[in-house]
């Protein structure tokens, strides 16, 4: 018997990852595994280990672009009830939101707002998963997750479990100081307000994002991150390269920090493009950009 046949249909060969992207682009991956909990995660994971095979951990793949090749390897999407489960508790003077790593960010937003519980507005617009936004200390303009982070729930190669408090944790800007290959979940310290007052905020940051960013077009939103001082935005603009196109990949009239996925594109015409802008603006103003996007 092999490996993955243990966990029957928890574990699949040569699913493709292309629908499992916001990009929609992409090859297969030769495992995909779904565990149903924690200890089959463990269970997974262990032998994944054992066989040498590479670990990649799947959230809701928004800011993710997998190669037209596949991912040689097995990933490891968060995505069953278990990983998705959502509670509220009272921590003294603060309402403590515990919420799974593969909890949807805009879900997980609208039900603290409908509960009257302010914190997590700033993340209006913004789609990831509770693991994958706290990994990259995912936000904006208006904040970011990091700030509302009480702790985090982490599990290494080796299975082992940590908790991780909030005065062991560091959020800069898009990264945080968690290393370990899985978040299994994390608790959020927020306040009472009034739900009206909330979704009048929520809305004024999704209006503005919608406004000004493609959020219709296929993308995994911003490619780039912002150098010091600067806006990556503005540099891809001011090189004169927005609406620059490389077979169905397109640099987004509406924002330069998008890059846009056409219907019969590849992941090759959207890394090129990548390559093209980088190279360009490094020639124009010395500067080089930095990817937000992760690339498989």
């Amino acid at each position: 018997m092999s490996w993955y046949e243990e966990f029957g249909e928890q574990v699949r060969l040569n699913v493709p990852m292309a629908p499992l992207t916001w990009f929609g682009l992409g090859g297969p991956a030769k495992f995909y595994a779904t565990p149903r909990d924690v200890g089959q995660l463990q269970a997974i994971v262990a032998r994944l280990r054992e066989n040498e095979i590479p670990i990649y951990v799947l959230g809701s793949g928004a800011n993710l672009l997998v190669s037209d090749a596949g991912v040689d390897g097995a990933v490891i999407g968060l995505n069953t009830p278990e990983f998705k489960k959502f509670s509220i508790g009272v921590d003294g003077d603060k309402t403590k939101v515990m919420a799974a790593a593969g909890k949807d960010v805009q879900k997980l937003m609208l039900e603290c707002t409908h509960a009257g519980l302010s914190g997590l507005e700033c993340l209006a617009g913004i789609p990831g998963s509770v693991g994958g936004e706290i990994k990259m200390n995912a936000g904006g303009a208006f904040g970011d997750i990091g700030s509302a982070v009480q702790s985090v729930t982490v599990m290494d190669t080796n299975g082992q479990i940590y908790v991780r408090e909030k005065d062991d944790l560091v959020f800069e800007y898009r990264k945080s100081n968690i290393a370990s290959k899985f978040i299994l979940s994390a608790t959020f310290g927020l306040s009472e307000d009034d739900p009206q007052r909330i979704m009048t905020k929520v809305k004024e940051i999704w209006m503005y994002k919608k406004n000004s960013q493609p959020l219709a077009d296929k993308s995994a939103g911003c490619i780039f991150k912002n150098p010091r001082g600067l806006s990556a935005g503005a540099l891809i603009d001011q090189a004169g390269l927005k609406g620059q196109t490389l077979g169905g990949a397109e640099v987004s009239m509406k924002h330069a920090n998008f890059i846009t996925a056409k219907k019969g594109s590849q992941a090759a015409d959207v890394l090129g493009l990548i390559d093209l802008v980088r190279q360009r603006v490094k020639e124009k103003f010395d500067v080089q950009l930095e990817t937000e996007v992760v690339i498989w």
